[in-house]
């Protein structure tokens, strides 16, 4: 009886593993990205000399258009002066700890840096002095 249900069960495995699988996906296509074709001006531009006080004279073939309506370039932002930083707070019995001036009750460690060095509060990004 053992080897006859054995039998069975054997015979219904071997009819299920010989069932045909369902065929695999068709490949899909992707479409590949059109971007606009590349400029083929000269590169890189040619330098043109630096006079703000002087006349404007061209060095080469430039079209007369994009010399007359290109803005003057902007300043460059100054760079804040180290005087401008305020300095963090030492804290008592912690040599090597500072409160930082933009988030109070939060302690940065300073250890390595020397007294006057510009450090950034982790808490705000901003800058400030080590006392």
């Amino acid at each position: 009886m053992k080897f006859s249900l054995l039998l069975a069960l054997l015979a219904a495995f071997l009819l299920a593993s010989c069932a045909e699988e369902p065929p695999p996906p068709p490949p899909t296509h992707h479409r590949t990205a059109n971007y606009p074709p590349t400029q083929t001006g000269e590169y890189p531009p040619q330098q043109q000399p630096f006079n703000p006080n002087g006349p404007v004279q061209p060095t080469g073939a430039p079209p007369a258009e994009t010399a007359a309506t290109t803005p003057p370039p902007t300043a460059a932002p100054t760079k804040v002066a180290k005087g401008d930083y305020p300095y963090g707070v030492p804290v008592p019995g912690k040599p090597h700890l500072v409160e930082s001036p933009y988030s109070p009750g939060k302690y940065i460690d300073v250890e390595g840096f020397p007294p006057g060095t510009e450090v950034k509060d982790p808490y705000t990004d901003k800058i400030f002095l080590v006392p």
